[in-house]
């Protein structure tokens, strides 16, 4: 898979956002850049977060964080993206969440467990938000706050030959997760979803 190409995606997304007035209260200096994003992630600051996790990030969130170190809204959802720094595994701010979906009736524990590859490796519009498996809840790394009852999670238990997660955007209200290939592939979900909506 050939590397994105984050700053003219993220500097077109920031721009269209701010005509469209889509963010969250942001200081006039930031408003006046044109950009939402924040300095670049240092090598060093990727490889402290990779150490404190204890994991190689994937290429197209690594690729991210490179160009920008966080993110301050991505549309009508989402309103932050967590820095090197901030970037978690979701059950250690968020538990009691898991825990409403875990531990599960035994007909939903059977149908989870019924779910083969084939029935889940579905993305685009055949797939239902509705067929996930919640277990990787317990495993999947945070890379967002809760915005409008929804998160970013990057699950570590479906990798691509080329080292990408699978990407959700987890809500409440689908209720499930919008699952995607990869970082890049939910970004670009999430814009085509911003312009729809704006």
């Amino acid at each position: 898979m050939a590397s994105f190409d984050w700053r003219p995606f993220l500097e077109t997304w920031s721009h269209e956002l701010i005509e469209a007035r889509a963010y969250a209260d942001l200081p006039a200096e930031v408003v006046e850049s044109g950009w939402l994003g924040f300095p670049g992630a240092t090598e060093e600051q990727l490889s402290l977060l990779e150490a404190r996790l204890g994991v190689k990030l994937p290429p197209s969130y690594r690729g991210f964080l490179k160009v920008s170190n966080g993110w301050r809204q991505t549309g009508t959802f989402i309103w932050r993206m967590w820095s090197t720094e901030e970037i978690d595994w979701f059950r250690v701010r968020n538990r009691s969440w898991i825990d409403a979906y875990l531990p599960m009736t035994a007909e939903e524990l059977n149908e989870e467990f019924a779910l083969t590859d084939d029935g889940y490796l579905v993305y685009g519009e055949q797939q239902d938000t509705v067929r996930y498996r919640a277990k990787y809840l317990e495993s999947a790394l945070e890379i967002s706050e809760t915005g409008d009852s929804a998160i970013y999670l990057l699950n570590p238990e479906t990798v691509t030959a080329a080292g990408e997660w699978e990407a959700w955007l987890f809500a409440n209200w689908f209720p499930g997760a919008a699952r995607h290939r990869s970082f890049a592939e939910l970004m670009q979900a999430e814009y085509r979803s911003f312009r729809e909506l704006h």
